[in-house]
């Protein structure tokens, strides 16, 4: 069976990746407008015939195109912030949760995790389900991306003959549009406080919680830090926790080394006797943190294996 799908928004950076994971499957049929993209009644067309579209728009735009869908059977992955934490939406990271990957395969309206919450509740989430991190804790969270999470406009920035940049920091207002979606599906009671920061290298992201052990109850170790995580991913294909036997032994993590995957890659370090844990997840957020989290919730969707077209 062939199933159709419709990228809105084909053009940008996660449209174009989408687009590249999905064209050559046999098993689906791109819609194309081509020229006609911008046509309203051509878009309201491909939204409403076919099997699934993936919406790759600014907030507002997404909710204009959410709006144009009247078809019940059409399943709408939607990789804005628009719908993040909005009722009658299913959080599309399926390994979140033990029910979460059911919740996806049977709603209409998904919405695709934020590249830095995946990282970051991949890490976090567990530690508050399993009672180490109270809910009310101070969390602080530090991350980096490549320049291509900015958009188009960052890109050219970056890339411009003689660009000189070489590390950002911004979100500096604390009112960045990823925390009420880190804040809400890590079960913690009080904003996170983020600190994002872009590099000058196109794809990758680390993301870093920094936890004083001694100041959670009971001042659990790092290994028990370390087994939540493991029970948490047990068996799961795209999410995987680093050995502390591996992490040990590191002296640094490359941002890049996970790219073109969808692949999460959780890490533990700290000393075993200590009171401290720093706690860094490694991604591709143009893979697990855009399209390859689209591509996997479509295929959940669809009644696919998840796993199609994904590494």
């Amino acid at each position: 069976m062939t199933h159709t799908i419709f990228i809105d928004g084909e053009a940008g950076t996660t449209g174009l990746e989408i687009r590249e994971r999905l064209e050559a499957r046999p098993d689906l049929e791109l819609l194309l407008l081509g020229d006609r993209r911008r046509d309203v009644d051509a878009r309201r067309e491909a939204l409403n015939s076919a099997d699934a579209v993936i919406l790759c728009l600014p907030d507002d735009a997404a909710r204009e195109a959410v709006a144009m869908v009247e078809n019940p059977s059409v399943k709408v992955i939607d990789a804005s912030t628009a719908y993040r934490v909005a009722p009658g939406w299913a959080y599309g990271f399926p390994e979140m949760d033990a029910g979460q990957r059911d919740l996806i395969a049977r709603s209409q309206f998904v919405s695709n995790p934020g590249c830095y919450p995946t990282g970051f509740i991949g890490l976090v989430r567990p530690l508050v389900k399993a009672g180490l991190l109270p809910a009310n804790y101070p969390v602080t969270v530090n991350a980096v991306s490549g320049y291509s999470g900015g958009g188009k406009a960052m890109i050219a920035e970056f890339e411009a003959l003689g660009a000189a940049t070489a590390y950002r920091a911004y979100g500096l207002s604390l009112k960045h549009k990823h925390v009420p979606e880190m804040t809400r599906h890590t079960g913690l009671s009080h904003d996170v406080l983020f600190t994002p920061a872009v590099g000058n290298y196109r794809q990758g992201m680390l993301v870093e919680v920094p936890l004083h052990l001694g100041a959670l109850p009971e001042t659990p170790s790092v290994e028990r830090i370390h087994g939540a995580l493991v029970e948490a991913y047990e068996g799961q294909q795209f999410v995987e926790v680093a050995d502390l036997d591996e992490t040990e032994a590191m002296t640094g993590i490359e941002p890049e080394a996970l790219n073109g995957t969808n692949r999460l890659r959780l890490h533990v370090f700290g000393a075993r006797d200590g009171e401290q844990a720093r706690l860094v997840a490694l991604l591709d957020n143009l893979g697990k943190g855009a399209s390859g989290a689209a591509v996997q919730n479509l295929n959940i969707m669809l009644g696919l294996d998840e796993a199609t077209g994904l590494i």
